[in-house]
């Protein structure tokens, strides 16, 4: 086997590779959202998020990147590890379905794939379409380089060297080795197993080694998501865990089974093209290695959290649910800062009630930790931003671009509310400081409109959550920021009669002017937070 030869099957590797990446990247692109509802949907039952996982992997054709999605969902507590477990068990199952495209040999339609997926990403203009031809474009390149690979290893057939090797090879330890190394540097175990499979093509792969080989690419496929997880959280790393788990059990079953029994003989005897021996050996480790697992899902989550043990604490200087090293699918992605945003929302809401309580009762004993947590959601609009930022360079679906530039809106008005708060606790210190309280009506006051402030916050809070907004609850939320504006408007009218009695002191009466204009303050950034979820009613319905 020549240079030219090596330079040739390095040639169709590569192409095959990213025909295979291109090609679940555009329907993942297409299906995106939907595969986010059904994974929160369906993966409450370990069943249905097993036959999830395969179906999902079936989609995007690869194990590990759905393995990706899945940490990324349970960052943002979509799912907890037993759920996930099911669905990455799944997903080792659904990989196989390249190894059967294979064996069936359709790479004489490879450039009419090619040709039809290029004018579509070409030259249509609906985005469906243009994915569409990127999914076709991408199949027509995998068995293309498929192909290529095949052809480039027919001079092999001349070489005796390889021939008495690879006939002769049946050292199950050599052969796992092999495959381990063969999977982590290609870094896909449908690659590899093709690999494999084109040689087998070629009458140079005999079953029996092949078997130790495909026991070793599938220890190997876990390195795509044990490096994905290296600077991740915990939970993602413990399903990194779940994955090579899944492998190693299963290479711990096959291996001796090879080895003690006339497996592969039997598969030889059942199926006649070499290709579909070694697609058949792959589904057999696969399958039964996840319905011999599935029953232990519990047991497997607890070895992961043997290996990553429990943190007994954790800075609040931290995101939570985003994990910036893993930039993962559109529907991971927004279900992750949408978790993020809402945490910031809490935080916010909850130091607002706070600053009121010290306004309110001169109690000043919360007012560090008032400080500190406006700290924390100084730092996390400053880190949501910048992985906006990082998201924003991918390439998104129209719809997941425009949540992104709601995020943007929604985290600056956040951070401009918590502003708001640590002024209402600066007006409580100053009222503390001067020995001046509220009389018990202009306490009322403030309550009543706090309250009002707080459940206009709320309700745009939700309209985020849920970006379904209606034209009636924008006009509920309309409605009471005119009911606040009017209770603020009396609530200053009333405090100008209680000052020209001097039933209160003109320093009282700056702190109290302060607060409400805070509280006006705040409401308008709520409202800017439903108005930037409402984005596309408001453009369609026209709005003041």
């Amino acid at each position: 086997m020549g240079i030219n030869s090596i330079i040739t099957l390095l040639g169709g590797l590569g192409a095959f590779l990213f025909g295979m990446k291109y090609m679940g990247e555009g329907l993942e692109l297409a299906a995106g959202p939907k595969m986010k509802d059904l994974l929160e949907k369906l993966t409450r039952n370990r069943f249905m998020g097993f036959l999830l996982g395969a179906l999902v992997t079936v989609v995007i054709q690869s194990s590990s990147a759905t393995t990706v999605m899945v940490m990324g969902f349970i960052n943002a507590e979509i799912m907890d590890l037993a759920q996930a477990t099911g669905v990455i068990f799944g997903a080792n199952i659904g990989t196989t379905i390249t190894s059967v495209l294979i064996a069936l040999d359709v790479s004489g339609l490879a450039p009419i794939c090619i040709g039809v997926g290029a004018a579509l990403l070409l030259y249509a203009k609906k985005k469906r379409n243009r994915y569409l031809g990127q999914v076709i474009l991408g199949f027509g390149i995998l068995f293309q380089g498929l192909h290529t690979m095949s052809g480039a290893m027919s001079p092999l057939k001349d070489s005796a060297v390889f021939q008495d090797f690879i006939m002769n090879a049946k050292n199950p330890v050599l052969g796992f080795v092999v495959g381990v190394i063969l999977c982590s540097v290609i870094q896909s175990s449908s690659a590899a197993v093709g690999v494999l499979q084109a040689l087998a093509m070629q009458g140079l792969m005999p079953l029996y080694f092949a078997a130790f080989l495909i026991c070793g690419i599938n220890v190997g496929s876990s390195t795509p998501p044990l490096l994905s997880a290296l600077n991740a959280k915990n939970n993602a790393k413990r399903a990194a865990c779940i994955y090579l788990i899944f492998n190693i059990v299963g290479a711990l079953i096959f291996i001796p089974v090879t080895m003690l029994t006339p497996l592969t003989s039997w598969i030889e005897a059942s199926v006649s093209a070499p290709a579909f021996q070694i697609s058949v050996y792959h589904i057999l480790f696969k399958v039964v290695t996840g319905v011999l697992l599935l029953p232990f899902v519990n047991l497997v989550v607890k070895w992961t959290y043997m290996i990553i043990p429990k943190k007994a604490h954790e800075s609040a200087f931290r995101l939570e649910y985003i994990d910036s090293h893993m930039v993962g699918s559109p529907a991971v992605i927004v279900l992750q800062i949408g978790k993020e945003v809402q945490r910031m929302g809490n935080i916010v809401k909850q130091n607002m009630s706070d600053a009121v309580t010290a306004l309110i009762d001169q109690d000043l004993s919360g007012a560090n930790q008032i400080r500190e947590q406006e700290e924390v959601t100084d730092f996390l609009a400053s880190e949501i931003t910048d992985y906006l930022s990082k998201v924003n360079a991918m390439e998104l679906p129209a719809s997941v671009s425009q949540y992104m530039g709601c995020v943007f809106h929604v985290i600056n008005d956040l951070e401009q509310i918590g502003d708001h708060a640590v002024k209402l606790l600066e007006q409580a210190e100053k009222c503390v400081e001067s020995g001046l309280g509220y009389s018990d009506a202009a306490k009322d006051e403030l309550r009543k409109v706090y309250e009002l402030d707080m459940h206009i916050l709320e309700d745009s809070m939700e309209l985020f959550r849920r970006q379904d907004i209606t034209a009636e609850r924008w006009i509920s939320i309309k409605k009471q920021e005119r009911k606040l504006v009017k209770r603020v408007a009396k609530a200053q009218t009333n405090h100008m009669e209680r000052l020209r009695l001097k039933e209160c002191s003109f320093a009282q009466g700056l702190t109290f002017v302060e607060s409400l204009n805070s509280f006006t303050r705040i409401v308008n950034h709520a409202v800017n937070i439903a108005e930037a979820s409402a984005a596309e009613l408001l453009n369609s319905i026209g709005h003041d």
